[in-house]
């Protein structure tokens, strides 16, 4: 596994941690060949009944795509097997296991998408969520601007999408977004005891249950296809729209930027 992501068990339970803390565990290659890699183990892996994704350090989930990497035109994925992962190696990665986001920090943009993406979450009290990416000129590829309005009541998703203002723990606590909330130095054990309660029972209903409640057939889930490829189009355009350009620009002039419409 790459250093950028560190793999360790606790019994039946796979803990995948990204493992960038001085990039805020920021989503570069590494990571997503890293994460990639450690779910396709787990899930083929019959020892394994459940998987747990936190961040390294107490300040950053995951800060989302690595500015540097991008502004470089590093690759995040190489190859038809890391593309078809999804962002972080994790976002369109359907396992059987269930899987379980350990929130122990900042988790704004692709940290929020990887928390929609599991299937279960346990979030620090100093965590916050939100898309900003319209403040970027840009949106939430990742599966954010389909997610969240599935995931949450559509008018409350609108507004955290629309205005890319984040929310607090509790507030996404309240609104059923994450399943608990604990003391940052509690949240991997929190996860850890999810995870217990749920490889109590017999792994293969277990996976059975979320592939039917997910519709994952063959790896994927043929009711989300439409939504990826209206999201793969819209953030094409976008990046190819002066506004597109300009909002990454103004964030590294660290300068407010003047939107065009065009």
């Amino acid at each position: 596994m790459s250093a950028a992501v560190l793999v360790e068990r606790r019994e039946r339970v796979m803990i995948v941690t990204l493992n960038r803390p001085e990039a805020r565990n920021a989503v570069n290659r590494a990571v997503t060949v890293g994460v990639g890699e450690a779910l396709e183990e787990a899930d083929r892996n019959p020892d394994i009944w459940a998987v747990i994704i936190t961040g390294a350090g107490d300040q950053s989930f995951c800060a989302g795509a690595d500015l540097k990497a991008l502004a470089a035109r590093e690759p995040f994925a190489v190859g038809e097997r890391e593309q078809a992962w999804g962002f972080a190696g994790y976002v369109e990665h359907h396992i059987s296991k269930p899987t379980i986001a350990a929130v122990n920090g900042t988790a704004l943009g692709g940290g929020t998408e990887l928390t929609l993406a599991s299937d279960l979450a346990v979030a620090s009290e100093t965590a916050t969520f939100g898309l900003p990416e319209v403040k970027r000129g840009i949106l939430a590829a990742a599966g954010g601007a389909f997610r969240l309005a599935q995931q949450l009541p559509r008018k409350i998703a609108m507004e955290i999408m629309l205005t890319g203002e984040p929310i607090s723990a509790q507030r996404a606590l309240e609104l059923g977004f994450v399943n608990a909330v604990v003391p940052q130095a509690q949240v991997l054990d929190a996860a850890l005891k999810m995870a217990a309660r749920i490889t109590a029972n017999a792994p293969l209903a277990v996976q059975a249950t979320k592939r039917i409640a997910l519709g994952i057939q063959h790896g994927k889930i043929a009711s989300e296809e439409a939504a990826w490829a209206q999201t793969r189009a819209e953030i094409g355009a976008l990046l190819r729209s002066e506004d597109g350009r300009e909002g990454p620009r103004a964030f590294a002039e660290k300068r407010a930027p003047v939107w065009q419409g065009r």
